[in-house]
């Protein structure tokens, strides 16, 4: 084999690859199913020109038939008036016609038969495009599935990758850093600021009448007899002695709140110095 003819048969490999490759199914479907509806269009125009043929031969037949029935009237007129040489000329033009008549006659037939084959030929052709169409529409419907398919596939595979599920936690562990770090700075804030006492303070008038509402709420459901009324006492004060590891606390308190009564003190006598 020659160069000249390799490299041809190269060419024609790769140009037939670069067309497999980008035909894309829908849109040939759609091309042919168009190139259908225009050979359709293009068959019926045959078929009406066929049968305008055909109706023109019809009446060419007819108008011939009525002619030689005209000539054998004009024969008979020239026999009645008694001139036989005239009566012959116009048998033999009724002979014309009434040849020109059977020869349209034998063309109308044929050409009849001829239409009738089209028409069926016709009819197949729209039922074979119509057809094409239903198929085109489910061949159309079978592709995207498996396009929608192939996706699903090519992202399932993605989401195989460790990498991505690796990614994921750490992520988390950063914003779990990051939440841990902001607690230490608010706890931070708060132990600096002398916020923990006014903490401490709030959480107690919370909780202070808790033990009250639970013994309220026994005596009503009659767990516990109900309270008797009492004068109310003399306050008995006592000193409660505190554990080792709340002393330090306790004092802390007890300056605080001789610092609030201080305060307390200046900001009347300036209200009274006023």
């Amino acid at each position: 084999m020659g160069i000249f003819s390799r490299l041809a048969q190269l060419i024609k490999s790769n140009l037939n690859d670069l067309i497999s490759n980008s035909e894309d199914p829908e849109k040939m479907l759609n091309q042919v199913v168009l190139d259908m509806n225009n050979q359709l269009v293009e068959a019926k125009k045959q078929v009406a020109a066929s049968i305008a043929d055909e109706k023109r031969l019809a009446k060419q037949g007819e108008q011939e038939a009525a002619n030689a029935a005209e000539w054998e009237r004009r024969a008979m007129m020239a026999v009645r008036a008694g001139n036989e040489e005239l009566a012959k000329e116009a048998l033999a033009r009724k002979r014309e016609h009434d040849e020109l008549a059977n020869t349209f006659k034998d063309q109308w037939t044929k050409q009849k038969n001829a239409v009738d084959q089209l028409k069926r030929a016709l009819r197949m052709l729209n039922d074979k495009i119509e057809e094409a169409k239903r198929k085109k529409n489910v061949l159309i419907a079978r592709k995207k599935r498996a396009e929608a398919q192939k996706a699903i596939q090519e992202t399932m595979s993605g989401l195989r990758d460790q990498s991505a599920f690796e990614t994921f936690d750490r992520m988390s562990q950063k914003v779990d850093q990051i939440e841990a770090e902001a607690e230490a700075q608010s706890d931070l804030a708060e132990e600096y600021s002398g916020d923990v006492l006014a903490s401490k303070f709030q959480t107690l008038e919370r909780t202070a009448g808790a033990d009250d509402d639970l013994l309220a709420l026994k005596r009503k459901m009659g767990i516990l007899p109900p309270d008797e009324a009492k004068a109310p006492a003399a306050p008995v004060q006592a000193r409660v002695e505190a554990p080792e590891g709340s002393k330090k606390e306790q004092d802390e308190l007890a300056a605080a709140l001789e610092e609030m009564e201080v305060e307390q003190q200046e900001q009347e006598k300036r209200k009274a110095g006023r």
